[in-house]
């Protein structure tokens, strides 16, 4: 019997915030991105960094389905595009994601919904965002 070895990724993100400057944002493992804070500052924004994850995931998770689906021969490219809708009232918070994805290969219109579908069932962030997460918080 063949025993499978699972290489598991370190999760997690630290982010650090000076009495002055911009938050800087360190992963698990050592990756990093400066956050900014203005409106017109170019770079990724805490809001971006949310749309950035969930287009990432989604890009994943459609070549991921694609496989699944015995596709993956006929896949050239995925394109996902995210924005949201923020509330108007209180609490601060997005109330609609606006998910435009584009997908490259010999593919009908049924096809590329199924792999749209099937990659938003994969994907961690999308589970995650639609369910109700319990935040744990500790104050040191």
């Amino acid at each position: 019997m063949v025993e499978l070895k699972v290489k598991v990724r370190p999760i997690g993100a630290t982010a650090v915030l000076g009495r002055l400057g911009h938050p800087k944002v360190t992963s698990e493992t050592n990756g990093s991105v400066d956050v900014v804070t203005g409106a017109s500052e170019v770079g990724f924004n805490p809001l971006d960094l949310m749309f950035s994850s969930l287009a990432a995931c989604l890009v994943l998770s459609a070549r991921i389905a694609a496989s699944k689906l015995g596709m993956l021969d006929r896949f050239r490219e995925v394109n996902v595009h995210v924005a949201g809708e923020k509330a108007h009232e209180s609490p601060s918070r997005i109330t609609r994601f606006i998910i435009d994805m584009k997908i490259e290969g010999d593919f009908s219109r049924e096809e590329k919904t199924e792999i749209a579908h099937m990659a938003e069932e994969i994907c961690t962030v999308s589970n995650t965002l639609k369910g109700t997460p319990e935040f744990t918080i500790a104050a040191n």
